[in-house]
């Protein structure tokens, strides 16, 4: 797991790699690399920093260059022992025993359809000597990032936008659009640019770029197609699917532990990783009593503890208890996109526990939720369908209000069942793709709009468009199956994979994901509905595998969600900050968020009249985010 960094065809290309080399420092402290290639029409320079993870030795540093390629690359390859020895078959002879040199050999035999036999999770970009190209690619379903500047003649790319900034911000401005994608998702969706001329290479994709200026492209994965296919299918056998992932992300030359919170996901992967290595350990977090209070939410150590216990793991524990007015410009500054979930600070403590006992590798449940219908969005989904038969007039004119009406805490006590109830009755009665966005998005289009500069009501609207339009990109014929594809192209792609990358590499840490794995994609795309949500049971399929390996109580437990007691320390830790930095902020200044509107949204969550908390979080990270933005010198837009 590392850092790259290049550029090409760019005269100061040079000093702008090694600017961005050196901001990407985190992702690699094991090693540095800029090389400089020039070629009659071309000039490519390439930077790496390296987390060594497989082949230790320097022999296996990059930029690598062999036989007129020359490979910077971000990942792991887990068949790349596989892949070796049908390259060697070939004739290919390797001088390291490198993941890397893999990659480089594959894409001089099979090119772009190299990728699909890489079973990981990768970003690159390679430069071929002999055609003066360079070309970049990024793995089926987006766990590693690859950012891509347009630039004069050619481009810059990075795997962190922040490193761009520190390179050329003053030639940037920021995207107002992505600003509102943002509000209304607290994520930024794979398809807007935080700032303009800054994307992010699809995943599933490759692009070449031509010393002549043009560029050729193509999608090698493509997740809606790819859940057709796997829903016309047989059904996959998923206990032996899930194995072979789980197993398969355990190839290691340092030691790999796990997360573990007690929860079914988390779980599954601790106990399929100790069948294939008893001495693996794990991480957990614990939260303060009296944050558990007020937050409402369930204490996931005991299940942590129980299951570690049952398997004889070494469990460490982390407390969460962070400085959090201070620990947050930093979270900030690590999650590079204006992204407001706190669970990053969760898996930033957790990574460098990890990293201070020696770890560099952790495995993490994550996906599993977004594969299998475990979201509470999603049987919430399914009621609402129920709901919708109630007259209209007793909705709009009896439980909505009433609902509405009910305080969200009381003497310190978060009440979950109401803010749960007043999240539901704000999407029930809708039509079937504006209920899902809104079950789980900050807004509606009018309390947006009403919340930033008016003269933005037109990019709200694209947003809502395009939402729309991922949603009904599909041609699946079950609602659950509908959301869990959503989720996988958006929620899963724009956010968790997102901040799990920059917490885990700002740890010098590497996550493993073995659910996001095309293997396991195709396996739950190929379940029938009732095996993701049977009765009132969500994962079903995955519950009935875990019977073997998990005792009852984990099993058959309610999903807690991954989080951090945000009302304890919107209401506490951050109310000097929410009212200096953000009714005070820059964002209020300039006119993107309308003051008055905001200081009602504050004022009912003090007030504990609704649950504003996730929302003033996340306005707050997107001030900070845009203060950081504005200091390395990009344009306000």
């Amino acid at each position: 797991m590392c850092g790259i960094a290049g550029a090409f065809q760019q005269p100061d290309g040079k000093v702008v790699v090694t600017t961005m080399t050196d901001r990407l420092g985190h992702r690699g402290p094991d090693a540095s690399g800029v090389l400089e290639l020039v070629a009659p029409d071309s000039a490519v320079v390439l930077g790496h920093r390296r987390l060594s993870i497989i082949d230790l030795s320097q022999a296996a540093d990059q930029p690598l260059s062999k036989g007129g390629l020359t490979l910077t690359y971000n990942g792991e390859i887990y068949n790349h022992d596989q892949l070796r020895r049908e390259l060697q078959g070939r004739g290919v002879r390797f001088v390291t025993r490198s993941d890397t040199e893999v990659v480089l050999e594959a894409w001089r035999a099979w090119g772009p359809a190299s990728l699909r036999r890489l079973r990981g999770m990768f970003a690159f970009a390679i430069h071929d000597e002999r055609t003066g190209s360079l070309s970049l690619a990024r793995d089926p379903l987006g766990i590693k990032p690859l950012y891509v500047m347009a630039r004069g003649e050619g481009i810059l790319f990075a795997s962190e936008l922040k490193a761009i900034l520190a390179a050329v911000g003053s030639e940037l401005t920021v995207n107002s659009a992505a600003m509102v994608a943002s509000a209304l998702y607290y994520w930024l969706p794979q398809e807007y640019d935080a700032v303009h001329q800054v994307r992010k290479l699809d995943p599933g994709t490759w692009a070449q770029y031509h010393r002549d200026g043009t560029m050729t492209s193509g999608t090698y994965w493509h997740a809606a197609e790819e859940a057709v296919l796997a829903a016309s299918g047989p059904r996959a056998d998923l206990r032996d699917v899930l194995t072979t992932s789980v197993e398969a992300h355990l190839v290691s030359d340092v030691p790999v532990a796990c997360f573990l919170s007690g929860g079914l996901d988390s779980s599954l992967i601790a106990v399929l990783a100790h069948r294939r290595d008893p001495s693996i350990e794990a991480y957990t977090i614990a939260v303060r009593p009296e944050d558990q209070r007020l937050e409402a939410m369930p204490d996931d150590a005991p299940y942590a503890r129980l299951l570690a216990d049952r398997l004889g793991m070494r469990l460490h524990e982390i407390e969460l208890h962070p400085d959090v007015a201070q620990m947050l410009p930093r979270i900030v500054d690590v999650l590079d996109e204006p992204i407001g979930d706190p669970a990053a600070i969760n898996t930033v403590l957790m990574c460098e526990a990890a990293r201070g006992q020696g770890v560099k590798v952790l495995l993490s449940g994550m996906g599993a939720d977004e594969l299998f219908g475990g979201y509470r969005k999603h049987y919430a989904m399914l009621l609402a369908a129920r709901y919708r038969r109630v007259p209209e007039v007793l909705r709009s004119g009896l439980v909505r209000p009433l609902v509405q009406s009910l305080p969200v805490s009381v003497a310190g006590r978060g009440l979950r069942t109401v803010r749960w109830a007043q999240r539901f009755v704000t999407f029930a009665g809708m039509p079937e793709q504006e209920a899902f966005r809104r079950s789980y998005t900050l807004y509606d289009r009018d309390e947006l709009v009403g919340l930033v500069d008016p003269d933005l009501a037109g990019a709200v609207d694209g947003v809502l468009d395009r939402h729309r339009a991922v949603y009904e990109d599909n041609q699946l014929d079950d609602v659950v199956a509908r959301m869990c594809l959503a989720d996988t192209r958006m929620f899963m792609a724009g956010l968790n994979l997102t901040y799990t990358d920059r917490a885990s590499m700002a740890a010098s840490t590497e996550v493993r994901v073995p659910f996001v794995d095309p293997a396991v994609f195709a396996a739950a795309f190929s379940l029938p509905p009732s095996d993701r949500i049977r009765g009132r049971v969500q994962k079903a399929a995955l519950r009935d595998v875990a019977r073997e390996w998990l005792p009852p109580v984990i099993v058959d437990r309610p999903k807690a969600s991954f989080g951090a007691p945000l009302r304890a320390w919107v209401s506490t830790d951050l109310r000097e900050m929410v009212d200096d930095v953000l009714i005070g902020g820059r964002l209020v200044e300039s006119g993107f968020l309308q003051r008055e509107p905001l200081r009602r949204l504050v004022e009912d969550q003090r007030a504990g009249r609704r649950d504003e908390a996730k929302q003033i979080w996340h306005l707050l990270t997107l001030e900070l985010w845009f203060r950081n933005a504005r200091a390395a010198g990009v344009g306000a837009g």
